[in-house]
C-alpha cells in the first residue's frame, strides 16, 4: 500500500492547534521504511520476505524502528516526507527491547526527534503516534496504560505503553509525548475487553529502554554482554496455563525433543502458569548456552526435557553492507 492509498479520518488526526510544539515538524521526523529479505532467512516464513514500515530519526542518518521490521533485510529503502528515497543499513536489532536501527547510506535531509521522558509521562496523556506520511497518517491518541507485556516468541516488555485509539498502520510508528518529543515506537496493535465492547490498543516500546544501549548497539551491533537463553519456540497461554503452539526448525527446542501441543508446566523446577512468569524463569537460568530444564504435560502424563539454549542472532542473517 503506498503512502496515498489511505488516510487516518479526519477526526481522529492531531490538530496542530491543540498541541505547544511544531506538530508537522515533529511528524517530518517520521520516515517510511521497505525491506527485502532473502527467503532463505531464518524470519522469512513467520515475517515475510518483503515488510513495510515506519521508523524515527534519532541522529543525523540513524533512524530507529521496530526490529521486525528489518531483521535479517538485505535491502532497505527509507523514505522522506519530501519524497527523497535513499538506500538504508540494518546497524543492529535488539532482541530483548525489540528496537532495530537503521542507517541511512545517503543524506536523508531530516531534523532528529529527540527523545523524551517515556518513563515520567503520565497515564491519560494525550499524545500522537504516527507512520511515515504526516498528519493524514497521525492518530490524536492518549496512553491508556503501561505494564507488562509478554509475546509468544521469547520476550517480554516489563513496562510496555498502550496507547489508544490504535494506529492501522503501527509498525515502527512514532509515539510523540505532549512536548513533542519521541516516547516510543509502535509494535503491535492489540484487542482488549469482552465482545461488544472491544477495545484496539498499540503496543508501544518505550525509548527509555534505549538509552542504556544505544552506544552498544551503534558501536558493535548488539549489546554488549552475553546473550539470553533462546529456546526456539512459540508458545500461548489460556485458562489452563502455557502451551506449545509451533518451534522455530531446527531450533534447541526442536531438537530436543519438544512438541507442539505440549503444555508447559514447570521450568527449572518452577511452576509457571503465563507466558511472563515462563520467559523470566528461562532467562534466570544463565546465558545463552544454558540447560533449560521443562516439565513437559502431555496426553499420556508429564516428561521433563532439558533444552540446550541457543543465542537468536546465531541463527539469523548477519546484516550486510553494500
Amino acid at each position: 500500500m503506498s503512502k496515498d492509498d489511505w488516510s487516518i479520518p479526519e477526526h481522529l488526526q492531531p490538530d496542530p492547534g491543540e498541541w505547544s510544539f511544531d506538530l508537522d515538524a515533529a511528524l517530518g521526523a517520521v520516515v517510511g521504511l521497505r525491506s527485502l529479505v532473502p527467503p532463505d532467512a531464518f524470519t522469512a516464513r513467520v515475517l515475510g520476505t518483503e515488510r513495510e514500515g515506519s521508523g524515527v530519526v534519532i541522529r543525523d542518518g540513524l533512524v530507529l524502528t521496530i526490529g521486525y521490521l528489518v531483521t535479517e533485510a538485505e535491502t532497505i529503502w527509507i523514505s522522506a516526507a519530501d519524497g527523497r528515497v535513499v538506500p538504508g543499513h540494518t546497524l543492529a536489532v535488539d532482541q530483548e527491547t525489540g528496537f532495530g536501527l537503521v542507517q541511512a547510506l545517503g543524506r536523508l535531509g531530516v531534523a532528529p526527534l529527540e527523545m523524551g521522558d517515556s518513563e515520567g509521562v503520565r497515564i491519560g496523556a494525550p499524545v500522537v503516534l504516527a507512520s511515515a506520511g504526516g498528519r493524514a497518517h497521525a492518530v490524536a491518541a492518549k496512553l491508556v496504560a503501561r505494564q507488562p507485556f509478554a509475546g509468544y516468541w521469547e520476550y517480554l516488555l516489563e513496562d510496555a505503553l498502550f496507547t489508544a485509539p490504535a494506529h492501522p498502520s503501527w509498525g515502527g510508528a512514532g509515539l510523540i509525548g505532549p512536548d513533542g518529543r519521541l516516547l516510543g515506537i509502535g509494535s503491535l496493535i492489540l484487542q482488549q475487553g469482552e465482545e461488544g465492547r472491544r477495545l484496539d490498543l498499540n503496543m508501544v516500546v518505550p525509548v527509555h529502554r534505549l538509552s542504556p544501549i544505544l552506544n552498544d548497539l551503534v558501536t558493535y551491533g548488539r549489546v554488549n554482554r552475553p546473550a539470553r537463553p533462546w529456546l526456539g519456540l512459540y508458545a500461548t497461554e489460556d485458562e489452563e496455563g502455557v502451551a506449545i503452539a509451533s518451534l522455530a526448525p531446527g531450533g534447541p527446542a526442536e531438537s530436543s525433543g519438544v512438541r507442539s501441543g505440549d503444555r508447559v508446566l514447570a521450568v527449572d523446577g518452577a511452576v509457571v502458569t503465563d507466558l511472563a512468569e515462563m520467559w523470566r524463569a528461562v532467562w534466570a537460568c544463565g546465558d545463552a548456552g544454558a540447560t533449560v530444564r521443562l516439565k513437559l504435560g502431555r496426553a499420556r502424563g508429564s516428561r521433563d526435557v532439558a533444552v540446550v539454549s541457543g543465542d537468536r542472532a546465531a541463527f539469523l542473517k548477519a546484516p550486510r553492507m553494500h
